[in-house]
């Protein structure tokens, strides 16, 4: 998708190498906006020229949410720039050599990434996806480049305006030695007109705002805005699909119990919700939960075919044992990804006219067009307050959410 022949850099790019020609970098450099921008492109050979003008005798770091994002986004890009001769890694051994310069590789994926970092002294600092990282792991970051002439470079998508980078960091820029360099998609001339004009369409709501146009929003208001507004267009009396999966949810006292049916394809061209079930949880026993979730099966097997497996909210094992005991289809747990990869997930989908229900879903099609953002949180997150139908979004997402990167591609 991209043709780098005409020219090696784009503008913006140039502009970021001259601040470096002219020994203009900060102690802390972030490259934020759109995807798909050059950013990340940009700021990694930036950081094998930085490298080279640097001790080899150093300690450098480079961060990613999870060991696999970075290779994926990072090191085998280096691997693409530099070549075999001037870069070498092991992801098992997390390091790596860049022109002779030792680099250390971590992960920042959870609470304990910070105790990864203490006691290092770092001349040098790559982050890959900031906003994924917690405050308190950056902050120990900044605090372990103490050699001289130490900098931190970082890429990043935008996020909530209410996001510990933004307020603590970015708003305070000029308070800061830090240079921030914003990146759109319309910076990178490599990419294919049509490629960009269909990537601007695969986004709606808050995901175009931050990863086409690179602003900082509140994820606010309707979340299926698309489907919302439109949900008929959306529904299908023909439903293609390879093979059935079967999301539940399991519902307390002030709740409901769902289950979701959706058809999958094995290219991951659409998804089909087929057939969809809310049942309030009050008074409801395991045993009349079994008869129930048995009954939505067989009802399931007469209109679209048989169920091939079932995911169910990993949080109950006890019901999940029951149904394992009770029912003839597998059973497992779900996998639970990221709430806002989730949504992520499905409003491309519906974007991109990938997604599709049956006449037999209106509890899912009634969920969707209800799921609001809770605005008083600080983090994207649906609002939970009883007022929407959290259970039948949380089982239609456990039946496809195995294979959200098939679906986004990633």
């Amino acid at each position: 998708m991209q043709n780098r022949n005409a020219s090696l850099f784009s503008p913006k790019q140039k502009e970021l190498l001259q601040l470096f020609r002219q020994n203009k970098l900060c102690r802390i450099n972030i490259l934020q906006g759109a995807v798909r921008s050059g950013k990340t492109w940009a700021s990694l050979f930036l950081w094998g020229l930085w490298l080279l003008s640097m001790p080899r005798g150093g300690r450098y770091l480079m961060v990613g949410k999870t060991l696999s994002a970075l290779k994926r986004n990072c090191l085998d890009v280096l691997l693409e720039l530099f070549g075999e001769v001037n870069f070498a890694y092991s992801i098992a051994a997390k390091q790596g050599v860049l022109f002779g310069r030792k680099l250390y590789f971590e992960s920042a994926n959870d609470v304990r990434a910070e105790g990864k970092i203490r006691g290092l002294t770092l001349h040098g600092a790559y982050c890959d996806e900031l906003t994924l990282f917690s405050e308190d792991f950056f902050g120990m970051l900044l605090s372990r480049l103490s050699a001289p002439g130490a900098k931190l470079f970082a890429t990043t998508n935008p996020d909530t305006p209410r996001h510990w980078l933004k307020i603590n960091y970015l708003n305070r820029r000029h308070k800061l030695n830090m240079l921030v360099m914003e990146f759109l998609i319309d910076d990178n001339p490599f990419l294919q007109p049509e490629y960009v004009a269909q990537l601007k369409k695969e986004y709606t709501g808050v995901f175009y705002q931050r990863y086409i146009l690179g602003k900082w929003v509140v994820a606010d208001g309707a979340i299926y805005h698309t489907f919302a507004s439109n949900r008929a267009a959306y529904l299908t009396h023909s439903p293609q699909f390879d093979f059935i999966q079967v999301g539940v949810d399991f519902g307390g006292n002030h709740s409901a119990f769902a289950f979701v049916a959706c058809g999958l394809t094995h290219n991951f061209s659409t998804l089909t919700a087929l057939i969809s079930e809310r049942h309030p949880a009050a008074g409801i026993d395991p045993d009349t939960l079994y008869t129930l979730l048995d009954a939505f099966l067989h009802r399931l097997k007469k209109l679209y075919g048989k169920a091939d497996i079932i995911y169910a909210d990993s949080a109950e094992q006890t019901l999940i044992n029951g149904m394992r005991g009770r029912l003839a289809t597998p059973v497992r747990n779900s996998v639970k990804n990221p709430i806002i990869d989730r949504i992520r997930c499905a409003t491309g989908l519906i974007a991109q006219g990938r997604f599709f229900y049956t006449k037999h879903c209106q509890t899912l099609a009634n969920a969707l067009c209800g799921a609001v953002y809770n605005s008083k949180k600080m983090q994207d997150e649906r609002l939970d307050d009883g007022t929407s139908d959290i259970d039948t979004l949380d089982a239609f997402e456990y039946a496809w959410e195995r294979y959200i990167k098939g679906y986004t591609g990633g």
